[in-house]
Parts: structure tokens; sequence; C-alpha cells
């Protein structure tokens, strides 16, 4: 670290870029899945104090277990609830929510389980750095290409704030996500976008559930929510931290959201997860130029998501009244630069080059076998390639 900027972050201790990465990453979080949460919810039957209870929980666990790993390791390191958990919840059938906690409480002891052993972390170093980048780019690429869905839904708000993320790139770089943001914002309020919304303001309660183990839930639930949300979400997590140089100890940090699965499960935590997504909206340049400090970020994503928990359904709502265009577009910008180093990063070695591309292109189609996700496939293709190719060079 230079003088400069060891001056700066003794004078400066956050930046704008902190708050705005931080914030960013929690309206993607919320925005690009909340409505499979709820989903999730409407399928196990659960009452309407129930369904804010889970929003509660997700929100402080989520925030709570970003504040400890971050602070605790000096590294932006974002968790996020297991998306394809939820999705499993959705899809299922004839569980109670008494059934669907005890099978939380077990996909959660297999977590603690797997980051105690300490298996995973190893499992991740075997992986080369250029299909760790290539999985990656391909997850960051699926998402970032929303932003042209979002042309042609609302053309106008979408090249008003593509002009401004020009500008602001070459006058102000440092500012310009947030900056980008904020026109939108003002684009949508000028526009009337937010006329005649009103949203009441309550606190969220937790509501505790007796769990009941049932063996066909725990073998039908519990035991595939841990096998996706280890392959499909903690697998990216992993290589996210790892393609922006941060390597914490990933069985602490799988632990750590175990743990919190486990306490928060009977309330409606059902598993957290080391994020992928949003974390690389905080671990890029665009949160910070200097990596040492980018953990700043995660420490405001981290305090928003307590605050969004505790005002459950409120904040919630608000982030829905946002037009769908304006969150791809802020998320499609803010990943931009995570992309582009990626691509270049697995890129680089010449003699993986057909593997990463392989890889690349297989997590960016989005297709899944089994309930796994791509990224998970795509990383064992691109390993059988390298493989081979080795062997016959």
């Amino acid at each position: 670290m230079t003088h400069d900027s060891c001056l700066e972050a003794a004078l400066l201790p956050f930046k704008l870029s902190h708050v705005a990465a931080g914030f960013i990453a929690v309206l993607v979080g919320y925005t690009s899945s909340v409505a499979i949460i709820f989903q999730a919810i409407d399928r196990l039957g659960a009452t309407d104090a129930q369904a804010n209870s889970w929003m509660l929980v997700l929100g402080l666990g989520m925030g709570l277990s970003t504040l400890v790993l971050s602070l605790g390791n000096r590294m932006p390191v974002l968790t996020a609830w297991s998306t394809p958990g939820a999705a499993l919840i959705a899809l299922s059938s004839g569980l109670s929510l008494p059934q669907a906690t005890g099978a939380f409480i077990l996909c959660a002891l297999l977590l603690i389980a797997t980051g105690l052993s300490g298996w995973f972390d190893k499992l991740t170093r075997l992986i080369p750095d250029s299909l760790a980048n290539a999985m990656l780019a391909g997850i960051l690429f699926s998402f970032g290409m929303k932003i042209f869905d979002a042309l042609g839904s609302d053309r106008t708000l979408v090249l008003l704030m593509g002009a401004a993320y020009l500008a602001l790139k070459r006058l102000a770089p440092r500012y310009a996500i947030a900056g980008v943001f904020f026109a939108g914002l003002a684009y949508v309020a000028a526009t009337g976008g937010f006329e005649g919304v009103s949203l009441p303001v309550a606190l969220a309660r937790p509501e505790f559930v007796m769990p009941e183990f049932s063996l066909p839930a725990l073998i039908g639930l519990g035991l595939p929510m841990f096998l996706v949300t280890m392959s499909s979400q903690n697998m990216p997590g992993v290589v996210t931290l790892r393609a922006d140089g941060y390597r914490p100890d990933i069985g602490r940090a799988i632990t750590v959201t175990g743990l919190f699965s486990l306490l928060l499960a009977p309330f409606g935590g059902y598993a957290f997860n080391l994020a992928a997504i949003t974390a690389a909206i905080c671990t890029g340049p665009d949160a910070d130029d200097n990596p040492r400090t980018r953990y700043k970020a995660a420490l405001f994503a981290g305090s928003f998501y307590v605050v969004i928990g505790l005002m459950g359904a409120t904040v919630i709502g608000l982030f829905l009244i946002l037009p769908r265009a304006l969150v791809l577009t802020i998320a499609a910008l803010a990943l931009l630069g995570s992309i582009g180093n990626s691509l270049s990063a697995a890129m680089a070695p010449k003699d993986e080059r057909e593997a990463a591309l392989l890889t690349f292109m297989a997590t960016a189609s989005g297709f899944s076998l089994y309930g796994i996700g791509a990224p998970f496939w795509a990383l064992l293709l691109g390993l059988v390639v390298r493989f081979s190719l080795r062997r016959a060079r």
C-alpha cells in the first residue's frame, strides 16, 4: 500500500464507492431472487407472521454473517441465502413447515460438518485459476447480458444510465456506479414512477417453528438442499473471491454460514452460503481502487442486509417497486470490471485456453442436469478437457 493510499484510508475510512457497492449488492441480491423466496414460503403454507419472520432472519443472517466474515478476514466476504435451495422448497410437495424446518436443520449440520472437515477447502485449491476465472466470467456474463433485455423494455432509462456511466467513468470513475444509480432514480421520479406508492413502516418479529424430523423430508429436501448449495452457491462463491485475489479460510467461512443456518432455521433462515454475483460487486475495482480496503464495501452490504431484515416486508416492497430495467442495468454496469478481469485471466494461459473457453460457454448457457446448476458441470467439463489436452500435448 502506498503512502497516499494509507493517508487516504486514515482520513477517509469509508468512501462513497463503498456505500454504493454495498447497496447495489444488496439491491441485486433481493430483486434477483426474492420472488423465489415468496414462492417457497407460499408452498409451505406459512402465515403472514411466519413469512415476515423469514424475511427478518434471512436479512439478519446474511448481514451478520457478512459482517463477521468480512471483519474477521479483512476481505469482502459476502454471504447470501441459497437461491437453489429456495427453488427446491418451492418445487416440493406434501411438506409441512415443521417438516421443512427439520430438513433445514439437517442441511445446516451438513454445512457445519463440511466446514469443520476442511475437505471442500482442499478441493477448491485443486481448481486451476484459468478455469476458476472462466466459471466466474460465465456466471457474471449471463447476468450482465440482461442489460439488453432491459434495453428492450425501457430504452430511454437504459440509454440515460449508459450515457451517465460513460461520462462519469471519464470524469469521476470512482463514483461512476453511484452516479449512474442516482441518475436512474432521478429519471424514474421525474417520469412519475414513484407516484401513488405507500409503504407501511413496521418492524418484523421472529416466529419460532418447532421442527419435525421426517425421513422423507430429510432425504427429499434436506440432503438435496445441501448438495445444490455446495455445488451451485459455495463453489462459485469461492471462485469469486479467488478471482480478485482473496483467499480466506474457506472451511471457517462455510462453518460460519452453517452455524447461522442452524440458529435461524426454526425462524425461516433455511440456508446461507457464500455469495457469488453480489460478492463480485464488492470484490471488484469499482468498489475500491485498493483491494485491501474493499472489505469496507462488504461491511456496508452487511449493514444494509441487517436494516432490511429488521424492516421486513417494508423495505423489500421498496425494492420491488424499482423498475426492473433500472436494477438490471445497474447490476450489469457494476459487474463490467469483474467480467473483464475474469475473462482476461481465464484466457491468459494459451495451453489452457480451450478448456477455459468451454468452461465459460457452459457456465453462461445456464443449463442444469440432475438438479445441479451449470457452474458445477462447466467446471467438470473444463477439468476433463484440460487434462485430455495436456496429456495429448
